[in-house]
């Protein structure tokens, strides 16, 4: 972990410390992506640090759109969530994930709970094109890239001299502040539960093909209003 560390931190200056992390284990591991979420007791936070592409970043917003998937599980249990086939152990475990990984061409995964004690701090997800396992050097370095992880996540939290927070966690925050105002606005407006309200907008993003925080964003602005129709939200067209 240490020696990993100090690779990250002698990296190039211009990319942030979670994207070199990533790219780290690309180099090092048999694998074709990686990202690192933030987790909370909840479950997925939405919140991305990194990913090593736009294939993986989409993978890992879409197990926050669906509260389920390898980084859902590892977190929960706290243990590393390892399929290195996903055609043969995938569909029982996460039915509406599996049908997404698969069609976009990923067919193993490897999800390591990023957490100190008790306190869930993050994911950090494997992929890869093809079938496999890892072998036991590829896992023992993937579990010292989970946690140099965690201890790079920890890092970001602090502030520095002048009490600022490190701009990789707070650009992600500040917009998923809007899922939270717009979990409140759905609960008032159907009289639900804050986590029955998180489940709805879950569900109309995964449905609508979008982001969770695109679809907040419609709800903060009064785009958009959940309702009890078949569609299960009305859009507004006279409000910018």
């Amino acid at each position: 972990m240490a020696e990993i560390l100090a690779l990250i931190a002698r990296g190039d200056s211009r990319v942030a410390l979670p994207d070199r992390l990533c790219a780290e284990c690309l180099s090092a591991l048999p694998i074709s992506g990686a990202g690192v979420a933030l987790m909370t007791a909840d479950g997925p936070s939405g919140v991305v640090l990194a990913a090593t592409d736009g294939r993986a970043r989409h993978l890992e917003e879409l197990q926050f759109a669906l509260g389920e998937g390898p980084c859902v599980e590892a977190s929960s249990s706290g243990r590393p969530v390892l399929r290195p086939d996903l055609t043969v152990d995938g569909s029982a475990r996460w039915p509406r994930f599996w049908d997404a990984v698969l069609e976009a061409g990923v067919h193993a995964i490897f999800a390591f709970p990023l957490r100190v004690g008790a306190i869930r701090v993050g994911v950090l997800d494997l992929y890869r094109d093809t079938p496999g396992t890892l072998g036991a050097p590829d896992l023992a370095d993937a579990l010292a890239f989970a946690d140099a992880a965690t201890v790079m996540v920890l890092h970001l939290q602090d502030t520095d001299e002048d009490g600022r927070v490190d701009a990789a966690l707070t650009e992600p925050i500040d917009s998923q502040a809007v899922v939270h105002q717009a979990t409140g606005m759905i609960t008032v407006q159907l009289g639900i539960s804050l986590a029955d309200a998180l489940l709805r907008l879950r569900a109309h993003a995964y449905t609508a093909g979008r982001t969770v925080a695109a679809v907040a964003a419609d709800v903060v602005s009064r785009r958009l209003r959940f309702d009890d129709s078949e569609s299960g939200a009305t859009t507004r067209h006279d409000r910018p």
